[in-house]
Formats: C-alpha cells, structure tokens, sequence
C-alpha cells in the first residue's frame, strides 16, 4: 500500500473520532481528515483506550496544553498522581503525561488510564531502563516489550528519543549545558558506553509496528533540546531536527501519526524562528513546545516564564504547549502545583488563539467584556479560564464586606465603580 492509501484505511477507523474533533474545533470534517492525511493534524487515540474525549492537535486548531504528571524515584503515590490526573483535568488540561519512574509503574499507568478520559502519554524508556536494571542491559528488545505492554494499556502517544545519533557527541562539546532531557542522556549514555549507534534509530520501523497496530501517535522527543539560552537553536538542536523530520516521514510511509518535540530554552526573539525551521524539516508537523522558556532565572516563576514564550510560540505556528510548574528546575510538583502550571498555560494558549484569529477565542472575551460592563458577576465567573479562583476570589470579598453581594461593584472602586451610571458615563 502506498503511503496514501495507508493513511486514508486509517483515517476511516478514526471517523468517530474525527467527527467529535470537527465538531468541537468548528472544522469542516473533510478539511479535517485531509490535515490528518496529510500529517499537519494528529488525533492520539489508541483503540484500546476506553472511554477516550479524543481532540486534535495541528493545523487550524486550538492551540492544546499537556500536563506532566507522574511520581519520581524519590517520592510520589499512586493516590497523589490521581490527585493531579484530576486536578489536571479539571483546569482545563487536553493530554496527560504520565512520566512515573517507580517500581509499580504498569499499576500506576493502568490506574491512571482507566480514570483519564483524556489522550495519555508516556516515554517508553522510562520503564524500559527501570526494568533492565541498567544502562548496560538496556536495549530494543526489552524497550519494545515495554511499548507494546503500555499500547496494549491503552496510551495513546508516546515520546521517542530516535533523534539522538552517535553524529551528536562532537556537536555537544561547545555546550553549556550538554545534554537536558532524561531520555536524551539515557541514549548518549548508552550510546557512548557500547559504541553503537541509538538502537531507537535503527529500530525505528519496528517501533512504528507496534504503533500503527494500536493507533498511537509517536512524538518525536527532542533529546537535544537547548537547556540555557546559551545553547539555544545551536548545531546539535539543529541537526536533530533534521533526523526527526525523516524519521517523520517514515513513520507518514508507514500509516502512523507523527508530531515533534520542540525546545526548552530560546530566547523570546528566537522563538519564532525555531517554529519556522520545524515546520520546514518536519513537513508541517505539528509541534509540541516543551515552554519554550525564554529566561533562565524564573525559577519558582518558570510556569510565568513558560506561559510568555507559549503564547508567542502558539501565535507563530505552534501547535501543542506542555505546560511548566512552579517547581520546575526545583521539585516534583504537587496537586496545586499541576492545578496553576494548567492555567497559566492555557491562558498562554488562549492568547495565541486570539492572535491567529480563532473565532471561539474572539468571542469568549467578547462575552466576559460585555458580562463585565453589567457587573455580572455570574456571567464574569462564566467566561474566566480559572472559573474556580475567580469565585474564591469574590466569595472572599464578600466575606470581608458582606454589601458587595449584591451590589454592581467591588472594593476596589466602590460606588465610583465607572460601570456605576449614577457616579460615571
């Protein structure tokens, strides 16, 4: 089969799921299934995913936001990743990642699918070395008994670390930063250790197998994304680039649906560029940002941080933001934390949005400005993006001064509020 015809047996499969994503983006269907066949609009939907609200990421839709979860071989309880599955989906989160690195990973993958109705992501060689025990024993044949058994749960994309060649060492020596990203490092380890090239690289159709028989969507990681400015948009970004826009391609060939990870750390003027240069090596990809981060020094803050560069990145061309928290660079977030890394950055999604002219976006902040003008708080709390704090901010309010609940203004003007017509225009 060629790789249209591939695509098109595909897209039938994915009927429901495309009629439920043109229906809630406002798309044409047609026009949908061809950005599908085409590869600039990926639908993550494992077919063994129950209960799933698929949505599309790509071209001509809204921008998407991920929230990594996941608990660390430090700390972290399967009850306290539920927390943050819901705390997640409740902000407003489109993906969930799960990025668990404990010895009861499958228990807390199955238990966090079967309580997400949302697209689910993993990196497969989290578990992978976790079960080899080390660096030395890993290789592709354990890591594809790690895929295919979190295909089988019903994950519905994954990161791939195929990008990272033994062509990167010499690229590496003029960093600041080497290496930033965990599956990354895993690779050159491991590459530096055996003198082989990335097993992921040379094994790349047979993971595209296992992904083409459950449906699920690869996403290309980028191992060598910059983790300071200074290393920003440098060779070693730049050439992995490249390699995963043709391992894009193959994985187009092969019936499966492809998006790349994008950099951490580039300068705000930089940022633009960077969406350009993906879209031109990877053939209209979708691109999924990790920040960017366009300052080093937010640390506590890099969710704020994160948020700016998104916004700017979804405004020129960027189509899926995974969203930073307040412990980013320091810990591993709690509940509260996951809940404000979600807001902050779908505010930046929502930013972009309106910059690229999406009309549901548009009308949104039509519609609170006109909630706004009568005081309406109901109708304000309505249309807010953190519908919650925005009630716990006013209910405190009216704590404080009981007259304001039913009054047409709040503490800051008073009755000189300027929506007040007795006392302004």
């Amino acid at each position: 089969m060629t790789m249209t015809q591939i695509q098109v047996a595909k897209n039938k499969k994915r009927t429901k799921e495309m009629k439920i994503v043109a229906r809630e983006e406002g798309v044409e269907p047609e026009k949908l299934r061809k950005r599908v066949t085409e590869g600039s609009v990926v639908i993550p939907a494992n077919k063994r995913h129950k209960n799933l609200k698929p949505i599309g990421i790509g071209k001509g839709l809204r921008v998407k936001v991920n929230a990594n979860i996941g608990a660390s071989p430090i700390r972290g309880a399967l009850k306290t990743e539920l927390e943050k599955l819901k705390a997640a989906t409740e902000a407003g989160a489109d993906t969930v990642m799960d990025l668990s690195m404990t010895r009861n990973i499958d228990e807390t993958r199955r238990e966090i699918i079967k309580n997400c109705r949302l697209p689910l992501g993993t990196v497969p060689i989290y578990q992978a070395l976790i079960e080899a025990g080390t660096l030395t024993a890993l290789g592709i044949e354990n890591y594809l008994d790690v895929f295919e058994k979190q295909a089988k749960d019903g994950i519905d994309f994954a990161t791939i670390h195929a990008g990272v060649t033994k062509r990167a060492f010499p690229l590496l020596k003029k960093r600041v930063m080497k290496c930033v990203s965990r599956g990354g490092s895993f690779m050159l380890s491991w590459m530096k250790e055996h003198q082989r090239e990335n097993f992921l690289y040379e094994n790349f159709e047979r993971i595209l197998e296992i992904a083409r028989q459950y449906d699920i969507t690869l996403s290309l990681g980028d191992g060598l994304r910059p983790g300071c400015l200074a290393d920003a948009t440098d060779a070693a970004q730049i050439q992995e680039l490249k390699i995963l826009g043709k391992l894009a391609q193959k994985a187009r060939e092969m019936g499966v649906q492809v998006m790349i990870e994008g950099p951490g750390h580039i300068p705000l003027q930089g940022i633009e560029k960077n969406v350009q240069l993906e879209k031109r090596y990877c053939g209209n990809a979708p691109f999924y940002v990790l920040g960017p981060l366009p300052t080093d020094i937010a640390a506590g803050y890099d969710h704020i941080a994160c948020a700016i560069g998104g916004a700017l990145a979804g405004w020129k061309g960027a189509d899926f933001l995974c969203y930073m928290t307040p412990k980013e660079h320091i810990g591993l977030p709690d509940t509260e934390d996951v809940r404000e890394g979600v807001v902050v950055t779908k505010i930046a999604a929502h930013i972009a949005d309106i910059a690229k002219g999406n009309k549901e976006a548009i009308l949104r902040n039509y519609k609170m400005a006109v909630a706004r003008e009568k005081v309406n708080w109901q109708e304000m709390a309505k249309y807010a993006i953190d519908r919650k704090k925005f009630s716990e901010i006013r209910n405190k309010e009216c704590e404080k001064n009981p007259e304001l609940k039913k009054a047409k203004f709040c503490s800051m003007c008073g009755p000189f509020c300027v929506f007040n017509r007795k006392t302004s225009y």
